[in-house]
């Protein structure tokens, strides 16, 4: 289940929504053009199932995508927690990469087939943070000022989508804007409990 916050982009303190109601999430995000759609979740694909897994899985999906948008590059970015010592730098340098704000001059277009993630959209005004989960596909517009925050413990694996082979590249804003908003880990904290006392 996807959850919407968004505030004015002033700061967190002047709260303008916050809804994991699917009905209202998907209005909110197409007025900012922004594409979002529920997948069927497969449940005999593993949380960390490689490329060649996830492929078969969602053949079906990604066949439906790519004829609609025309998409040159399809691939699997997995990072999650186990024995890999090397993951907790790994995981740094990758929450890092993707935390300040920036654009892109080709639509970001992700599916979560395991864990989750935080689209923040600043778009007039407004910052939109989109808590993206197992079976969420989201669709960021070219052009579009966002950052994503993965937390400090990654774990997910999502299907990207690319209409130019170079995949992805940043233009970064400058702004500090990512800094004065709640980052992954408080978001979806405060989420989990509220769903657990419900």
């Amino acid at each position: 289940m996807t959850l919407l916050t968004t505030w004015s982009d002033s700061g967190p303190e002047t709260l303008i929504r916050r809804t994991s109601d699917p009905a209202e999430i998907a209005k909110a995000l197409e007025a900012l053009g922004v594409r979002y759609e529920r997948w069927p979740i497969r449940e005999d694909v593993p949380f960390d199932a490689d490329g060649a897994t996830v492929f078969a899985a969602y053949g079906p999906e990604i066949d439906r995508l790519n004829g609609e948008e025309g998409f040159t590059t399809v691939d699997v970015l997995g990072l999650h927690p186990g024995d890999d010592p090397e993951y907790p730098a790994k995981a740094k340098a990758a929450r890092e990469k993707f935390l300040r704000e920036h654009t892109h001059d080709d639509d970001e277009v992700r599916f979560f087939v395991s864990g989750s993630g935080i689209f923040y959209l600043h778009v007039d005004g407004e910052v939109h943070a989109v808590l993206c989960e197992r079976g969420d596909l989201l669709g960021v517009p070219r052009g579009t000022t966002h950052w994503f925050d993965m937390g400090t413990e990654p774990s997910f694996t999502a299907i990207r989508f690319f209409h130019e082979e170079d995949g992805w590249i940043g233009n970064f804003t400058g702004s500090t804007i990512s800094s004065r908003f709640p980052d992954y880990d408080t978001i979806a904290t405060r989420y989990e409990a509220e769903r657990s006392a419900a």
